[in-house]
């Protein structure tokens, strides 16, 4: 005689991210509250220490609270040596139908967004139901905007940790189903966040801002998320409609002319503005080149082939008050022009310490 088969819904996460522990301590009050028979775990990586500490409560207190020696202090080590299996772990309890996952402060949902979708073992007991970035209040213009790095402020994740706040909370905001704030923002702020943030995502005040059942719902539409956060994103963007908040969408079927943009990179990546988006170059034409920048700091990577896409260059700057007016002839004046624009067979470019070698990345 066959036993029947009972199917078993995966245990919707909350995913808690932010740069600020305070903002996101609120944040972690107000989804407990507001979310049904919820547990929550919060990751701590102490990087001096080389320690990650887990705290796991719900409504009646502290469950449990675990340090974990990490290999390397790190986001990776720690989201794959403690952060998804506690998850799992609590999935199949059975105690909690809802899942808070308070991750270590300045990392990125995205990581643990990729793990959780992409195990089709763990899909079975878990399912990234809404994604939520906690901002604090205090100054998140200069959170944004600002030349701050995580390691000034102690809260950076490895002992080589150089990422900047700005950086790393746009980031965030980016890819978010929520954002709130932990306090009341003054409107600049509010509208710069709203800008940086997908389209139709809530902003909201004072830790949460949503009702419980659209958290546990389907609020997290990964294909939405990819499309908004792709450095090669081809949507139009909504104008910006927030008092003192500028953008600009820079365009162009033409290439970056290498000597230029390595001669003159900080006239376009250096100054108070969120700066993102893609470009290529003739010495690399089938390379999509990301460019990811937030107060004057800026980072460049490889981010695989274009494929069947024609090659294009969209940098996206947004910032606040009035826009530079120096922006958009810098951009101009690093795109490649006439016979520059052929693609080039050579050796280097100048670029291979951050992209790599030329001839490993054709």
């Amino acid at each position: 005689m066959t036993s029947p088969i009972h199917s078993v819904r995966p245990v919707p996460v909350v995913v808690l991210s932010g740069a600020d522990p305070d903002a996101m301590a609120t944040t972690l009050v107000g989804l407990q509250f507001d979310l049904p028979e919820a547990v929550a775990v919060r990751h701590h990586i102490d990087v001096e220490r080389g320690v990650l500490t887990r705290t796991v409560s719900d409504m009646g207190g502290e469950v449990e609270r675990h340090e974990v020696l990490l290999e390397h202090a790190c986001v990776t080590c720690a989201l794959r040596e403690d952060v998804v299996p506690t998850l799992e772990r609590l999935a199949r309890d059975g105690r909690w139908r809802t899942i808070v996952a308070h991750l270590p402060v300045g990392a990125e949902a995205a990581q643990l967004c990729t793990a959780l979708s992409r195990d089709i073992r763990l899909a079975r007991v878990l399912r990234v139901s809404s994604v939520v970035a906690a901002v604090s209040a205090r100054q998140p213009v200069r959170d944004l905007l600002g030349d701050d790095l995580l390691a000034e402020r102690g809260h950076h994740s490895a002992l080589d940790d150089r990422r900047g706040v700005g950086e790393v909370l746009a980031a965030i905001i980016e890819h978010a189903d929520l954002v709130t704030f932990d306090d009341v923002p003054d409107p600049v702020a509010h509208g710069l966040v709203g800008a940086l943030a997908r389209p139709s995502v809530p902003v909201a005040t004072g830790g949460h801002g949503l009702p419980g059942s659209d958290l546990t719902g389907r609020l997290h539409a990964a294909a939405h998320t990819a499309a908004w956060t792709s450095p090669a994103r081809s949507v139009a963007l909504p104008p910006v409609r927030a008092e003192g908040v500028w953008r600009l969408d820079l365009q162009s079927l033409r290439p970056f002319d290498p000597a230029r943009l390595l001669s003159s990179i900080e006239q376009l990546g250096a100054g108070a503005h969120r700066s993102r988006g893609c470009f290529w170059l003739p010495t690399r034409p089938g390379r999509v080149l990301e460019w990811d920048g937030a107060g004057g700091q800026l980072s460049i990577g490889d981010r695989g082939p274009w494929g069947e896409r024609t090659p294009f260059t969209r940098i996206v700057l947004t910032g606040v008050g009035a826009a530079p007016a120096h922006l958009r002839p810098a951009f101009d004046g690093l795109l490649a022009a006439g016979p520059e624009r052929v693609v080039r067979r050579v050796a280097e470019d100048g670029f291979e310490p951050w992209l790599g070698e030329i001839r490993s990345a054709a």
